[in-house]
């Protein structure tokens, strides 16, 4: 790749009103993330030297995802949508203090490949003023055409709009991701005209432009999915398939076995070990890691952020989770744990060993090594007001049908009785019970069944 230095600018003005939403298309998220988010994360990954992300007015909302995600980045607007050209251009002080490469993404595109982007780089290193990224495309209907010479130099792109029949019949296709190594790029893009069918400033007349100069233009091309544009709901939905499929894939080749790959559900973030089995029907959430030899059973939903926490969420080597599972944020398994069937876990930790097999809710808790929750324990941790903490010591074994108030803490080796509500610390190795005394009445089953077969009044 170029050692040149590189400014990553990303359009991100558009409103797009097809995805009847009040959120900004661009923050509709493919895996956990933001289709923002994932354009700001490959710029990093392609080592950006600086970062310019350019919003139309009022989006404050992406102002705010740009802050979060890429602090270092700066913001442009696009006061009014007067095309692609235009809006590079509202990023001028970026460009003209730039010396080195510019890259002009999409922030509605979120499946572009960092090789694709070296690729142009790389067209770029070998003379290229201006190198656009092309596919052939399946049904070319509403894209730019790339014209090329016999020698295969682009020569210039052509709207749909503005494409004679002729140019119509070509199916390679701009995707609108376009490099530059020019070193007045802002004085180029000033010189591109809007004498087209919609009257606005089109970047990819820059090539024309360029190549009057003297300039080389050229093409690299990649998958055609890999620059879907994203302006619909059913759009996010194939941007989300073809991500998802990707990464199934990427998780098998590394050493993840997947039992039924096609039902598993995958986050950007989400991170695996080696040898660890994944059953039908399994949802990881953003912020969920996976360590070795980890047994995933069918039917369970773990996540690590939700909307109130980015705690995050660890499963430690050799755990056995599900199925019919739920892990939330603040969960950390450590080696060895079983976690069955109907058992939620929430910002807890559960140590080497413990297990909780069926129909329990550990919240808010420390489980310590070899512990063992019954079933149908519950941990109370909240009172009405506030999160209140359960600490359960090494080797404890809690009996089914328990009720562990908070705040608690329990010793190492205890036993809690099944059926006990415990609202006291328990000293350990001591047995805690807490029933009513049972009471037996003899031979009333037989003489309630006599009294019910017999005559009723009336």
């Amino acid at each position: 790749m170029s050692d040149r230095s590189l400014l990553i600018v990303i359009l991100a003005a558009g409103k797009g009103t097809r995805m009847k939403s009040a959120q900004p298309k661009v923050l509709h998220k493919v895996a956990g993330r933001s289709m923002l988010g994932h354009v700001l994360a490959l710029s990093a990954d392609m080592g950006a030297t600086s970062i310019a992300v350019v919003v139309g007015p009022g989006m404050d909302d992406v102002r705010s995802e740009v802050g979060l995600l890429a602090p270092d980045a700066r913001i442009f607007e696009q006061s009014e949508q007067k095309g692609t050209g235009d809006a590079v251009l509202a990023a001028r002080d970026s460009i003209a203090s730039h010396n080195g490469d510019v890259l002009v993404l999409y922030a509605d595109t979120p499946l572009t490949r960092k090789a694709s982007l070296e690729a142009m780089r790389g067209a770029l290193d070998e003379g290229a003023g201006v190198c656009v990224l092309g596919f052939e495309a399946a049904d070319p209907t509403g894209y730019g055409r790339l014209l090329t010479g016999s020698d295969g130099a682009l020569m210039a792109i052509r709207e749909h709009k503005d494409a004679s029949p002729e140019e119509l019949s070509v199916s390679l296709c701009n995707s609108g991701v376009m490099g530059f190594r020019i070193d007045d790029l802002a004085g180029l893009l000033d010189r591109i005209g809007n004498d087209n069918a919609k009257g606005e400033y089109y970047l990819p007349d820059a090539v024309e432009i360029a190549r009057g100069e003297g300039l080389h233009a050229s093409v690299v091309t990649c998958p055609e999915d890999e620059v879907l544009g994203v302006n619909s709901r059913g759009q996010l939905a194939t941007a989300e398939a073809i991500w998802q499929q990707r990464a199934r894939g990427d998780a098998m080749a590394a050493g993840v076995t997947m039992v039924a790959p096609e039902t598993v559900w995958l986050s950007y973030d989400t991170a695996f070990g080696c040898d660890v089995v994944v059953e039908p029907n399994v949802y990881f959430g953003p912020g969920v890691r996976v360590e070795d030899n980890v047994h995933i059973r069918a039917n369970c939903y773990l996540e690590g952020f939700d909307g109130k926490s980015r705690a995050g969420l660890r499963i430690g080597r050799g755990t056995s989770v599900g199925p019919f599972a739920r892990l939330r944020p603040g969960t950390k398994l450590g080696q060895d744990v079983h976690i069955g069937n109907f058992v939620e876990v929430k910002n807890a930790s559960m140590e080497d060993g413990a297990k909780a097999n069926h129909l329990t809710y550990v919240g808010d808790a420390r489980v310590g090594p070899g512990a063992n929750i019954g079933a149908g324990t519950i941990f109370c941790n909240y009172d009405g007001f506030s999160k209140n903490r359960v600490d359960v010591g090494a080797g404890v074994f809690i009996g089914s049908n328990s009720a562990l108030v908070a705040p608690l803490m329990i010793g190492d080796g205890a036993y809690v009785a099944a059926g006990s509500t415990i609202t006291s610390d328990v000293e350990g190795d001591a047995l805690a019970i807490e029933r009513s005394a049972q009471a037996e009445k003899p031979q009333w089953a037989a003489h309630y069944r006599i009294k019910m077969s017999g005559p009723k009044p009336g």
